[in-house]
């Protein structure tokens, strides 16, 4: 099962794009908490760097979170929406969602998929994945870090679903049962260009030469120079 990551965070006063931004540029992540039994959100603020280093031994985004705001009690909450820079991919706001260990939460759990298919290795199939993360709902206590699926068996032509998905204990997945997550493709055919049939001779260019005057033409026209006279001189 998931292990909730240790994050500190700060109360945040101001509001609104100006303040954000003061908060980036002080290296601090602007953040807002909701839940039923919070009653109103409430704005924070944590160190870019410590949540950075946080993420990054998580297998997703979508975790959960023993987080300490100053000032109060530590609250399990889940990462429940991480927006990116577009460029850079710098943490540029998160939102936690305040739970309790007794209730049932909604999530997405990313799929992992392990081994090499027999599809592959054998008959040159091509694995294609279809989804790299499913919908769930359980306790948090039970949330898992992944799913992991062993394509081992895998011949071409096999899939796996939804359904067939190997879930812990206390875990529903959302959504179509029916819905492909991955399956073994046939390999591509490359169409190869017919072979010239045996024997067929190459044609060559035609060479296009220049017509040659008929005898009779090169003599009249050679009389016809005899014939001419000289211009009078004046």
């Amino acid at each position: 099962m998931a292990k909730a990551i240790q994050l500190k965070a700060q109360p945040r006063t101001g509001a609104g794009t100006v303040e954000a931004k003061k908060a980036r540029k002080a290296g601090l992540v602007p953040a807002v908490i909701y839940g039923r039994h919070l009653g109103k959100p409430q704005n924070l603020q944590l160190d870019a760097k410590e949540l950075k280093a946080a993420l990054g031994k998580t297998t997703g985004e979508h975790v959960l979170v023993d987080l300490e705001i100053t000032g109060g009690d530590k609250t399990l909450a889940l990462i429940q929406d991480v927006q990116h820079q577009p460029l850079s991919r710098a943490i540029l706001h998160l939102d936690f969602h305040a739970l309790r260990a007794d209730e049932k939460m909604h999530t997405t759990v990313p799929v992992v998929v392990f081994g090499e298919a027999s599809g592959v290795k054998n008959s040159g199939g091509i694995l294609e994945q279809l989804l790299r993360s499913i919908e769930v709902s359980c306790l948090p206590k039970d949330l898992p870090d992944s799913i992991v699926v062993d394509v081992t068996p895998l011949e071409i032509g096999n899939a796996v679903h939804i359904k067939d998905l190997p879930l812990p204990a206390g875990v529903t997945a959302l959504g179509n049962p029916e819905t492909s997550v991955l399956h073994i493709a046939a390999p591509a055919v490359e169409e190869v260009a017919a072979p010239a049939a045996e024997g067929a001779a190459a044609k060559e260019p035609e060479v296009i030469k220049e017509k040659k005057p008929e005898a009779g033409a090169e003599a009249a026209a050679g009389d016809k120079g005899k014939d001419a006279k000289p211009a009078a001189k004046k």
